[in-house]
């Protein structure tokens, strides 16, 4: 079974594309829904203790937890320490359901995909990318964001040149999202036919 990762800095369509993945007919992994289910359920607890006074009627308050982040960027690693591996957890439970259910190929949705080494883990690597100055309009348009924080996430992830640079494949949601379904359904044709020739590793 073949296991894409997906990845992309902050604003450039990685969820969009994670979508049409799945309209394709790919399996996904979503990691960022993974942390927000755990957030709301046995992650809560851990990270409250690390954190205290993140925890809100058992769910992790994402606006505290955010706000003592900036204060403190060193407990990025405490936190770290506390969900990926819950993390990881669930990521094995999806892989083995899709191999018993015979997928010829999975996505993994991983937002630090090479800063976690989690590369390491997938046979194929999709990056999405899309113009800076776009990526910056999507990210200051949401709500809650500022400068301040924008960069501070950036700050945590490497370049978008590097990432592509690294890319088996390059999405480019610059344009339309019919442009980017044609570019998702290029990717999962191409690599249905390199399985079939047993050009990449597949179960």
């Amino acid at each position: 079974m073949l296991k894409i990762g997906l990845t992309g800095s902050i604003g450039m369509g990685k969820s969009t594309a994670a979508k049409l993945f799945a309209e394709a007919g790919v399996a996904v992994n979503d990691s960022d829904a993974v942390v927000h289910d755990l957030y709301a359920g046995e992650a809560a607890p851990l990270v409250d203790a690390a954190f205290p006074g993140t925890m809100k009627n058992g769910t992790v308050d994402r606006q505290e937890l955010g706000r003592q982040l900036a204060r403190d960027p060193a407990g990025f690693k405490r936190l770290e320490q506390i969900v990926h591996p819950l993390v990881r957890k669930r990521e094995n439970e999806f892989l083995a359901r899709q191999e018993a259910a015979g997928a010829d190929m999975v996505l993994l949705d991983i937002p630090l995909l090479f800063e976690t080494d989690a590369d390491q883990r997938v046979d194929v690597i999709v990056v999405v990318s899309a113009d800076p100055q776009i990526q910056r309009e999507r990210v200051l348009a949401r709500p809650n964001m500022t400068e301040e924080k924008f960069n501070m996430i950036l700050s945590r992830q490497i370049s978008d040149t590097e990432k592509r640079r690294r890319a088996d494949y390059i999405v480019d949601s610059s344009h339309s999202i019919e442009t980017t379904r044609k570019q998702v359904a290029d990717i999962v044709a191409d690599l249905k036919k390199r399985i079939a020739k047993e050009e990449v590793p597949h179960a």
